[in-house]
């Protein structure tokens, strides 16, 4: 059987002897990644090394190596294997070892120049994994310092290849593919209905018009099954097969396979579907229009799956299924208009980045920008991914600690690493695998999603009484499997005893420290988590009933975010990780300083002591503070005079040293001028009794103390001998005197202050304190305006006197009748 990809194996093989990197475009079926690899085995620049290829699904890798195997007539784990989580086919004697699940990020960890590797392949570069994008950059570094002769080959069918070429000057070989056409129909369907309904309906539609087995690709697992029971329910002649990463490998098998029975089928598949796996039979493709792609936000640190549009790139790949055998059909439930992104997102833009940064940690690199990356790493979710390396203890100033090469050493994510390394390392009975047992309910899909709680405990309990049942199948077994080899490596015995309340949120706390959070109101469906956002429970969860929860898996929203996995925790597991301090502040209800010793977890309260002894500098910080939020009307107004007296000087005799006495300026030196006085007072009914006025003149030096009174004093004697007050301004305007216009008689010139260089504003008013004039010119007054004053108030006031001659009337204080 010929393959298109050896029409251009001599171009490849010359330009890896002579360069250091190539990438290769082959479309879909050309042999890239099964046949490919293997004429590449026994060139001479190899000189006796592997060949390591990086496939980005475990499924495709599986597969890859079983065909070459049988392609060699072999068995898998002899001349061709490979190595995935938890499973290892591969030896010594292996010359060509497919990986995935950042295998080879491992290896290279443990082995920094990768002596024993001459060529790594990158299948599948276009779909831009996480792992993928790591491993090519630290692979890059290994060739630029350690390792000259290491080749890398980047293979893809729909990769951007003259863009990657441009940005690492590397050659690129194009293969034409042995694609038989296929006929794209556009299926205008109700957006409004599911998209099971959708896709259930165009494979009857399928079914009717074309022969052969049908492949459909649909976002998610829920909507497989949506759309499998649809299916059964109308009686549709195809046996139905899903495939999903989640499904048991011999699960996986039997969709790839044709039917035993040589009845049609159709196999209703993520996109795990899209690339190296060969589905045989499949003549139709259904192409929903969707996936479901991970999607992390660094102001929350929280990753979700969400359903997104298929890009352009994506839907070719799931188009071309259908013309591996033949001229296929390919039914798109979307119009013919429709506007698709070019090429999917990397995920290297949309990811946690803990995993990658510990990786990068470990390797010796701080700053992701010593790497060439083909997509740089975000800066906001680098920092999110290091904070909480820090928080687990796996970073510590930039350097990566024992726990963090601990954590390293375990094929899962930092959180969940941490949790089982701290119940390893503790003294109760049963923590390891109760720890294992909540690693793996935690790295797959909820089995009890539509139960009515969110609690982990009760899955916990699920899980054991399942084991004790003997069942095979049900809704545990790919959670016990997982379960089973974490047991493995660290070799323990399974236990299914019950497991108490708190127990699995003591280690579920140890991985999710941000998201331990605290009950807002009591039997309230509302917890604030240690991070400061807010979490909410289902209606009337049984976690109702607990004031402290850990929570695992929740859905990050704008204000609240709703929790799909919890467990309650004991009070005295949360005080061992909080922080005990000494909280001094102001009680605003009971207008006083308090202090109290506070067990936090960042602004979760935990308990709290009151506190006797309060240091002078704290207290008096505290209230300065206090007095801050509310200004200086905290003491009332009786200040404002002073204040405006003294600006008032401020202003006119600008060559003496006059303090700023503004509102922003005392509040800004209340520790200089206010905190001698207030040493030993601690509520606001003490601080009102001292005398502010006092206090306030330190801030006056001495020889201007003196002076106040002299050069702005707060009253003026008048014509009737009355005392009347001056209203001084800060910003240095006139002042004002507001006074009876009977007790001025007599009085010839407008009165002055500062040593007669700024004259005062009469406000003169009438016998009922109503304003008649406004002057600054006395003299002026009584020449030219008096007598049509005079008019009217003997108008509005008959019965008391108004003199013709304000020069030589008599002033009184009291209104005089006239008689």
């Amino acid at each position: 059987m010929s393959y298109p990809v050896l029409s251009v194996l001599d171009d490849l093989k010359a330009a890896l002897a002579a360069e250091s990197m190539v990438i290769l475009e082959a479309p879909p079926g050309a042999g890239k990644s099964t046949v490919l690899p293997l004429h590449l085995l026994d060139e001479p620049w190899l000189a006796g090394r592997k060949v390591v290829m990086l496939e980005p699904r475990r499924l495709a890798a599986r597969s890859v190596a079983m065909r070459m195997a049988d392609l060699l007539d072999d068995d898998v784990g002899k001349k061709v294997g490979y190595r995935v989580r938890f499973e290892n086919k591969a030896s010594a004697s292996t010359q060509l070892v497919v990986v995935t699940e950042g295998i080879l990020t491992r290896m290279i960890q443990n082995d920094n120049a990768l002596e024993e590797v001459g060529l790594i392949l990158f299948d599948e570069f276009h779909e831009r994994n996480l792992h993928a994008d790591l491993a090519f950059a630290l692979a890059r570094q290994i060739q630029q310092v350690l390792r000259h002769d290491l080749r890398i080959l980047v293979m893809s069918a729909t990769l951007d290849g003259d863009r990657l070429a441009e940005a690492f000057r590397a050659p690129v070989i194009r293969a034409k593919g042995r694609q038989y056409p296929v006929d794209i129909r556009y299926v205008r369907e109700d957006e409004s209905d599911p998209i099971s309904t959708r896709v259930a309906r165009a494979i009857r539609k399928a079914s009717r018009e074309q022969g052969g087995d049908i492949l459909a690709f649909l976002p998610g697992t829920a909507d497989i099954h949506q759309t499998a029971s649809l299916l059964e329910n109308d009686g549709v002649p195809l046996d139905v097969y899903p495939l999903y990463g989640d499904l048991d490998f011999k699960r996986q098998q039997a969709a790839i396979v044709p039917n035993a029975s040589g009845r049609r089928k159709v196999v209703l598949a993520t996109s795990i579907a899209e690339t190296s796996l060969t589905i045989e039979g499949i003549t139709t493709v259904i192409d929903s229009g969707y996936a479901r792609v991970p999607q992390f936000d660094p102001r929350s640190g929280f990753t979700r799956l969400q359903t997104v549009k298929v890009t352009l790139d994506a839907a070719n790949q799931r188009a071309g299924r259908a013309g591996r055998l033949g001229p296929g059909v390919c039914y798109r439930l979307w119009s013919e208009g429709a506007h698709l992104l070019a090429h999917r997102t990397p995920e290297i833009l949309a990811a946690d980045l803990a995993p990658m940064m510990l990786e990068l940690y470990a390797w010796g690199v701080r700053n992701p920008d010593e790497l060439d990356w083909v997509t740089p790493p975000p800066q906001g979710a680098v920092s999110q991914a290091v904070d909480l390396l820090e928080q687990l203890g796996a970073v510590n100033h930039g350097v990566i600690t024992m726990r963090g090469r601990e954590i390293l050493r375990l094929p899962t994510h930092p959180r969940i690493a941490h949790m089982l390394l701290e119940a390893r390392n503790s003294n109760e009975a049963d923590a390891l695998c109760v720890a294992t047992d909540v690693a793996a309910l935690l790295e797959e899909r909820d089995p009890l999603a539509d139960k009515n709680t969110v609690d982990l405990t009760m899955r916990i309990e699920e899980l054991r009484r399942w084991r004790r049942s003997g069942k095979i199948q049900g809704p545990f077994d790919r959670i016990e499997r997982l379960a089973a080899s974490w047991r493995r490596v660290f070799d323990i015995e399974m236990n299914n005893d019950p497991v108490a309340d708190t127990t699995v949120g003591r280690w579920l706390m140890t991985a999710y420290p941000e998201r331990i959070a605290r009950r807002m109101e009591k039997n309230g469906e509302r917890y604030k988590m240690a991070n400061g956002r807010i979490g909410k429970l289902p209606n009337h969860d049984s976690l109702h009933r607990h004031t402290w929860i850990a929570i695992a898996h929740l859905d990050a929203r704008l204000h609240e975010d709703r929790v799909f996995l919890a467990a309650p925790v004991d009070e005295t597991d949360i005080r061992l990780m909080g922080k005990s301090s000494i909280r001094v502040f102001w009680d605003t209800e009971r207008e006083m300083v308090v202090a109290q010793e506070e067990d936090r977890l960042g602004p979760l309260l935990i308990s709290s002591r009151p506190v006797q002894e309060i240091p002078s500098d704290e207290k008096i910080a505290v209230i300065c503070d206090a007095i801050r939020q509310q200004g200086l009307s905290f003491f009332g107004d009786s200040q404002k005079g002073w204040q405006a007296r003294v600006m008032s000087l401020r202003s006119w005799r600008p060559a003496e040293p006059w303090p700023n006495v503004s509102d922003e300026a005392l509040l800004d030196t209340l520790e200089v001028w206010l905190g001698p006085f207030i040493q030993s007072h601690y509520k606001r009914s003490e601080l009102l009794k001292l005398d502010l006025i006092a206090m306030l003149n330190t801030l006056l030096p001495w020889e201007l103390s003196t002076r106040l009174d002299e050069l702005a004093p707060t009253r003026l004697p008048v014509p009737s001998g009355s005392l009347i007050a001056l209203r001084y301004f800060e910003d240095g305007s006139p002042p004002v005197m507001e006074v009876r216009l009977q007790e001025v008689f007599g009085w010839v010139d407008t009165p002055s202050v500062n040593e007669g260089r700024n004259k005062i504003v009469l406000h003169l008013l009438s016998t009922g304190f109503k304003p008649v004039q406004v002057t600054q010119d006395l003299r002026s007054f009584w020449t030219n305006t008096y007598a049509e004053v005079r008019k009217e108030l003997r108008t509005r006031y008959p019965k008391h006197s108004w003199p013709e001659d304000p020069w030589t009337a008599e002033a009184v204080r009291g209104a005089r009748r006239k008689y």
